[in-house]
């Protein structure tokens, strides 16, 4: 089931998330400026926003294999959709609609996990399905910009169209939900919103989200405009970081397990968050070489927090409530994501990538201080008492 959850996670994410690898091209190809191309990209994170609360409602009610091999079946067959069209309107739409199909993997493939396993091992459970994120990203850099050069936008948008289609056949086929829990979904049954701290976690993790997302929407667009490189060697590199970002999401899980509470180890990681941000920004004005490294670090740091932020919302909602609650937290993180874009395109148009970088690093430091760090112990001591 986790190796479902996590595949599914992955191939959904080379669609929906890897569009980025592809803005060169759109640049090159259509005369798109930085925040146009950013707001392209973007889309589909616009389009989860819409529906990701009631795919995880489907799966509150419904079960998560029957959520997942709907979305990610329409997400496949959009895809295919946006590849055989010319218009950037109808382009944009398509995306769009692809990000409200995928939606259902994000809420049901989180709560598939979280149900087929214990508080010990959930941290590690829900890093190695949150690592689904950053390897599609890997995927998208390894593939997309070749297959763009090599077949145009049809080819680089129908490839990964049909994984997800390959991978829909797979979950219908051995997926299963997990056990039912009546003890924990009576007790779980009043809303956990009626509470602070849950809309807290929300909030912090979106901010995280920022930093995180103007990396994966910016990085490949940085390293060909401002230093030279070749698209298809600026994804490979960010392909080869992405997937140290995935090992950064097993390990921050590792760590929540082993002190047992997610969200101290996430206020650290966004603290550092903030720090690489600094950086970037630092070398990306000075014009070295170390920005390279730089944005590595950064890029790798600011997705280890992800998982810690799921599976505190999961826990804290309960399991009547968790579909839901995942599908809320999705809906902030995307709203936040689709706002990055458009917004770090236009200042790194305006005053250039070093400032954009700059006015990032604002974000995580926030997110740290609104983290409920004392609010999860307290929470914690309740339950044991």
């Amino acid at each position: 089931m986790l190796t479902l959850g996590t595949t599914a996670q992955a191939v959904a994410s080379c669609l929906l998330f890897g569009l980025p690898f592809l803005l060169p091209y759109l640049r090159r190809t259509e005369g798109l400026t930085l925040a146009q191309g950013g707001a392209l990209v973007a889309a589909p994170s616009l389009g989860m926003v819409v529906t990701l609360i009631a795919w995880g409602a489907f799966a509150d009610r419904y079960g998560e294999r029957l959520a997942i091999a709907v979305g990610l079946g329409l997400t496949g067959a959009l895809g295919f959709a946006s590849a055989g069209v010319s218009s950037l309107g109808a382009r944009a739409l398509l995306f769009a609609l692809m990000g409200a199909a995928g939606a259902s993997v994000n809420s049901a493939s989180g709560r598939l996990v979280m149900g087929w396993f214990g508080a010990h091992q959930r941290g590690v459970a829900m890093g190695i399905r949150q690592m689904g994120v950053p390897l599609g990203i890997a995927l998208a850099g390894a593939l997309l910009p070749p297959l763009a050069r090599l077949g145009g936008l049809r080819l680089a948008l129908a490839v990964p169209a049909a994984i997800c289609l390959l991978v829909t056949v797979s979950v219908v086929l051995f997926a299963a939900d997990p056990p039912h829990q009546r003890v924990a979904e009576h007790a779980g049954s009043r809303s956990p919103y009626r509470r602070l701290i849950l809309w807290r976690v929300h909030a912090a993790s979106s901010l995280l989200v920022v930093p995180q997302f103007a990396l994966a929407a910016f990085s490949a667009e940085y390293l060909v405009s401002q230093r030279g490189w070749d698209a298809t060697t600026a994804g490979q590199l960010l392909a080869v970081v992405a997937g140290g970002g995935a090992a950064g999401r097993l390990a921050a899980g590792r760590w929540s397990d082993v002190v047992g509470v997610r969200l101290a180890p996430m206020r650290l990681i966004a603290l550092a968050a903030c720090v690489s941000m600094l950086l970037v920004a630092l070398t990306a004005w000075k014009g070295v070489w170390l920005v390279v490294l730089a944005l590595a670090v950064a890029s790798i740091v600011s997705v280890a927090d992800n998982g810690l932020g799921f599976t505190a919302t999961a826990e804290l909602a309960g399991r009547a409530w968790s579909g839901r609650a995942l599908g809320v937290q999705n809906t902030m993180q995307n709203i936040a994501a689709f706002a990055t874009a458009p917004l770090v395109g236009a200042l790194a148009g305006s005053f250039g990538f070093a400032w954009a970088f700059a006015a990032v690093a604002v974000f995580p430091a926030l997110g740290a201080w609104l983290t409920p760090v004392q609010g999860e112990r307290r929470e914690h001591a309740a339950r044991v008492d």
